[in-house]
C-alpha cells in the first residue's frame, strides 16, 4: 500500500530525512518512535502532501502521491484520517457538528451525514455527548471525538500523530485501545508516539528513527531507539 523509496526531505541546510525506505502493508497496525526531530512528523507530512521530497519516492498502491495534480489533492487525502495531539476541534460547534463537518465539506445528503455520524460517535462511545462543545468534554473524551471525525470518511489509513501527548495515563491507553479496534476492522493504523509505555503494550511493528534515519524496524518490536 505505502512505499517509501529512498526518500530524503531537506528543509534549507537539515536534513529532516535521509534515504527512509520501508512499506507498510493494507491492514497494518505501523507505531513510528523516535525523538522530537527524528523525522515522524516529516513521513506524516509527505503523506499528506503538506511536504514534497528532495529526492525519492512516496508511492501509494504502486502511484507517487507527489506527481497528482494539485486540484487532485483534496480527494487524495479524504483517504487519509489525521488525528492530532492538540484535537483541532471547532469550538463553536457541537460533537455531532465536529464530526458531521468533514463530511458537510464533501457535499453528502443530510440523511448521509446524520447516519454516519452518528455511527462514528457509537464506535468511539460518545454518542451521548453529542450536543456537547469541546470545552465541556474531558481530553478523553475530545480525542475520541478527533478519531470519529478522522474516519467518518472511511478512510484507508488513519494516522495518529502523538494523539495521547496531552492525556494522562488511562485515557491515553483507552485511545490506543480504541486505534487497536480500528485496526482489526480494516484500517491501516501509523501511530507516531514518544509513549513507549503504550508502544510496548500494543506490541504491533515498531519503526524506530533518529537523526532522520531509520535505525530499526521490527515486525513485532518494542520502543528502542538504539
Amino acid at each position: 500500500m505505502i512505499q517509501f523509496n529512498r526518500v530524503t526531505k531537506h528543509y534549507g541546510t537539515v536534513r529532516a530525512l535521509d534515504g527512509a525506505v520501508f512499506s507498510i502493508l493494507p491492514r497494518e497496525f505501523v507505531s513510528l518512535v523516535g525523538p522530537s526531530g527524528a523525522g515522524k512528523s516529516t513521513i506524516i507530512k509527505l503523506l499528506t502532501c503538506e511536504e514534497y521530497p528532495t529526492f525519492g519516492q512516496v508511492t501509494i498502491d504502486g502511484k507517487d502521491v507527489h506527481l497528482l495534480k494539485k486540484a487532485y489533492i483534496p480527494y487524495y487525502r479524504r483517504q487519509i484520517g489525521v488525528v492530532y495531539q492538540d484535537f483541532k476541534l471547532l469550538q463553536n460547534k457541537t460533537v455531532f457538528e465536529n464530526v458531521a463537518f468533514a463530511l458537510e465539506v464533501t457535499g453528502a445528503s443530510d440523511e448521509v451525514i446524520k447516519t454516519e455520524t452518528t455511527k462514528m460517535l457509537d464506535l468511539v462511545g460518545l454518542k451521548s455527548k453529542a450536543k456537547s462543545f469541546p470545552h465541556e468534554l474531558s481530553g478523553g473524551e475530545a480525542q475520541r471525538v478527533a478519531i470519529a471525525r478522522a474516519l467518518v470518511l472511511h478512510p484507508r489509513l488513519l494516522i495518529a500523530d502523538e494523539p495521547t501527548g496531552n492525556l494522562d495515563p488511562q485515557n491515553a491507553w483507552d485511545i490506543a485501545q480504541l486505534l487497536v479496534k480500528i485496526n482489526r476492522m480494516g484500517t491501516t493504523v501509523i501511530l507516531a508516539t514518544h509513549n513507549r509505555e503504550i508502544v510496548d503494550s500494543i506490541g504491533k511493528r515498531v519503526i524506530s528513527m533518529k537523526n532522520g534515519k531509520i535505525i530499526s524496524d521490527r515486525r513485532h518490536g518494542k520502543y528502542r531507539l538504539n
